[in-house]
């Protein structure tokens, strides 16, 4: 018997080196690949940084005054003044509708009884 469960104990320990040996070499395949998904996190951050700069820079209202001028003859853009918007005093807001109560029939009404005839009710 004890040759038996030395040779079972004998495979289940190769068994659980194989084992470990496989986790162990696919854990460094994923970690491989989020440094790599890191690295391309990282590449598409600064490219957002450097957009949004770029968006900045272009953005600047002298740069933009500049264009309006020159470009007034064929877009006429004004420049905006308080002027132009209304009070909010002046919209029409619509009137919620109000649905109407259906009761059934004999609910909220009272009902005479012959005994709360005879009470005086």
């Amino acid at each position: 018997m004890r040759p038996v469960l030395y040779v079972f104990t004998f495979l289940s320990v190769i068994a659980l080196g194989f084992w470990a040996y496989r986790e162990n070499y696919a854990t460094q395949e994923v970690l491989r690949e989020v440094r790599g998904l890191q690295r391309q996190i990282a590449s598409l951050r600064e490219g957002l940084s450097v957009q949004k700069a770029e968006w900045a820079w272009l953005n600047r209202p002298d740069r933009l005054r500049d264009l309006v001028s020159l470009n007034f003859e064929r877009v006429p853009l004004m420049p905006m003044e308080p002027g132009q918007f209304g009070a909010t005093a002046s919209v029409a807001y619509p009137v919620p509708e109000i649905p109407a109560i259906e009761l059934p029939d004999g609910v909220g009404a009272v009902q005479i009884t012959s005994a709360s005839a005879e009470e005086g009710l």
